[in-house]
């Protein structure tokens, strides 16, 4: 059930989004178990300086303008190693998949409640 945010610099081909795409994909159902059809992703492009802004450097970690960041909204109930091999999974996983540094990966994990999600119908289907 998780909704993946990923916004990334414009100016790759449609492979590019589709590896990064794949690789939150992979990782999510191999660190949290995730089924392979919850699969539901946002993937924006931005123009350079236009949206996707990040520090050069950030808790000595340098970044470069090929800057990805990687938003996921889930269930909450992971553990902390689960998080941590997600995160881990993701930056391998676009580092081999699309070249991205995995000091260009920045990943924010939002956890909330099963009941605040509706998957269609105008229901609640975990409430």
């Amino acid at each position: 059930m998780p909704l993946v945010r990923i916004f990334h610099p414009a100016g790759h081909d449609r492979s590019y989004s589709s590896a990064l795409s794949k690789g939150v994909h992979r990782a999510l159902v191999s660190a949290f178990g995730v089924p392979e059809d919850d699969f539901f992703q946002i993937i924006t492009e931005h123009q350079a300086g236009t949206g996707l802004f990040g520090p050069d450097e950030f808790l000595g970690i340098a970044h470069s303008a090929d800057l990805v960041i990687v938003q996921i909204t889930c269930a909450e109930g992971r553990t902390a190693d689960q998080k941590r091999a997600l995160f881990s999974a993701i930056a391998g996983n676009f580092g081999t998949d699309a070249g991205v540094p995995e000091a260009d990966v920045v990943i924010n994990l939002i956890e909330t409640r099963r009941e605040n999600w509706s998957f269609g119908n105008g229901e609640a289907q975990f409430a």
